[in-house]
Formats: structure tokens, sequence, C-alpha cells
């Protein structure tokens, strides 16, 4: 077996035993709402709460517990929300449209990136981050609707996924903080 091919088989048994992470999360990037490169290194010291949102959704409602979330839990958790029209055409707004309802509607303050689709083909780069085992280490679970969570812990590396029915302020994500 050459080198190469040695490397490559070591690396995947570390990470199938949780012990390397291929990327890392620090090193992503993304647009915000309001047109801002986030760096996701500003996040370093903080658990990191990802969701992908729709404003057509049954589950919207979660905004409300979303920004509780963000407000209670703000000197250690960063709450990212990703709209996604991937799920039955359920955001079908422009960024400026997404980032007034929810302002109106919520009061949302936490931080809101740009539309993008979060599963298949054209998910985001963030989202291939979280659904990759590769690159996350242990994952490759995609959102299966919208409002669904991924926890990031305060050292950058994947802790748990969250169906949408887990409510944003539930014991199972507060008691992870």
């Amino acid at each position: 077996m050459n080198t190469k091919k040695l490397s490559i088989c070591l690396l995947s048994l570390l990470m199938l035993a949780g012990i390397a992470q291929a990327q890392d999360f620090y090193d992503l990037s993304f647009t915000s709402l309001s047109g801002e490169t986030v760096q996701f290194s500003t996040f370093k010291g903080k658990n990191v709460l990802i969701v992908n949102t729709a404003s057509k959704c049954g589950y919207t409602p979660q905004y409300a517990e979303l920004q509780t979330l963000s407000e209670q839990y703000k000197d250690k958790l960063v709450v990212i929300g990703f709209p996604s029209n991937d799920f039955g055409k359920q955001e079908p707004g422009t960024n400026e449209e997404i980032a007034a309802f929810c302002q109106a509607n919520y009061g949302v303050t936490f931080l809101m990136m740009e539309k993008s689709s979060v599963k298949g083909d054209t998910k985001n780069t963030v989202y291939q981050w979280l659904t990759a085992k590769e690159k996350n280490g242990w994952n490759s679970d995609e959102p299966a609707w919208n409002f669904c969570k991924y926890l990031v812990d305060d050292k950058g590396k994947l802790k748990k996924f969250y169906l949408s029915k887990v409510k944003p302020i539930s014991e199972d994500i507060t008691n992870e903080l």
C-alpha cells in the first residue's frame, strides 16, 4: 500500500473513532442577511447553535424561543439562523423581506445569514461541514425539515444534532450549554 492510501485509511479510522476532525469549524465564513462576511473564528470560546429557518412553516414560532435562548445565554452561546427554501417553498422571501419578517414578528436580533440551501447538492459551505462526517468528525445527518439544530461546542467541535421538534429552550439544548 502506498503512503497516500495509508494516510487516507488512517485519517478515516481516526474520524470514525472521533479522534480527528478534517476541517476546522473556525475556518468557515458566511454572508449575513445584511451582506457582511462573518468569520466563524469570531465565535471561539462560545457554543454555536445553527438552525435552518423558514418564515412560513409550522415551526416558525421557534424564532421566539431562539431569540430567548440567544438573550439568556448570550455570554456563552451564539445563535445563527440560516433561512432556506429547501422544504416546500416555505421561505419565498428575499434577504430583505426575511430580515423584516423576523424583526417585526419575533424581534430577532440574533445572527441571520443570507438565504441559501441547506441540503442536497447545492447546500452551502456551512451545511457541507455540518453534514459531512469527513469534515465535522461524526455527523452526516442533513436537516429533515425546517428548524433542525446543530450545536457546536466552545472549542469548535460539532456536539449534537436536533430534529425540528426539539424546542430551542428545551433542556435537551440548555443542559449542553
